[in-house]
């Protein structure tokens, strides 16, 4: 069985290969990447590597050519994302793939992130496609509330806009063995999970959790929507990603984040990582 992964050198798709090659053979796998030369690490691991680019339609069909399962990850160019995906979608209609799983978002039918609307239309391509399907609707991963960790050590502040909402959140990793164990098991045709953390905390449990890793007393400050989007912008990122950051946050607050979902713990066979053991990692 040939099993395709898109985005294969991007930080979720190297944990699905990984993931996989310790349950089949690498020569069963196929990295689709954008640039050849930076999949060379997997070609050394004999994996097979093919160029798809979305905004390329002419590469699309010859790399799908003999893929049984297709595993779509999200693209990152937020508002392109419909486009591309129906241009992926359309080609394995073309090449006459037999199943297609995607990483889709928390609750997307209902999700109110300004992230969900991509995601809803690229379900429903993919549902009126015929073919047969998987969605993973993926809550948020922890690494995306640790990406300023060092600072918040250093700066002893933990600055966000979530007030006391609850998060569910769970690191890339658990997320990619879930992919890697559907891509390889039966039983999986044309379901929906909804894939969360198996424990909550709040941006205030996280101050608690980076101090308590760091020994270090680290104290969450809340602001206003507005402010933390100043203050992101006054450090240096984009504006775009200062949105998705600030809605993301807000949305909290009404409890987009929050799931009691078992999906993510059934489809592992265990409980997920919880937060505190990823920052200990990353330190």
């Amino acid at each position: 069985m040939k099993i395709a992964i898109t985005g294969a050198t991007g930080q979720l798709g190297q944990l699905v290969i990984e993931s996989l090659l310790k349950q089949t053979d690498a020569k069963n796998i196929v990295a689709l990447v954008r640039d050849l030369d930076k999949a060379s690490v997997l070609k050394q691991q004999g994996i097979e590597t093919r160029l798809f680019n979305y905004d390329q339609p002419e590469t699309l069909v010859p790399a799908l050519v003999g893929i049984e399962k297709l595993l779509l990850i999200s693209a990152n160019e937020v508002g392109r994302r419909t486009t591309q995906h129906r241009a992926v979608i359309e080609a394995a209609k073309v090449a006459a793939i037999q199943h297609i799983v995607y990483t889709s978002v928390l609750r997307a039918d209902q999700s109110p992130l300004g992230l969900a609307q991509e995601h809803r239309e690229t379900e429903a391509l993919i549902k009126d496609s015929g073919l047969r399907y998987t969605l993973l609707r993926n809550n948020w991963y922890s690494e995306n509330y640790l990406a300023g960790l060092a600072h918040n050590i250093e700066s002893g502040i933990l600055f966000g806009a979530a007030k006391d909402g609850k998060i569910s959140s769970a690191p890339r990793q658990d997320y990619a063995e879930a992919a890697a164990h559907v891509l390889l098991e039966s039983g999986h045709d044309n379901k929906t999970y909804e894939l969360a953390g198996s424990t909550s905390f709040s941006l205030n449990d996280l101050s608690d959790f980076i101090s308590t890793a760091s020994g270090k007393n680290i104290h969450y400050q809340n602001l206003s929507p507005e402010d933390y989007t100043k203050g992101l912008i006054q450090a240096g990122l984009p504006e775009e990603l200062v949105q998705v950051i600030v809605d993301a946050d807000v949305q909290t607050q009404i409890g987009a984040m929050f799931s009691e979902s078992k999906d993510l713990e059934t489809l592992l066979g265990r409980k997920t990582t919880p937060i505190l053991d990823t920052i200990k990692s990353l330190l």
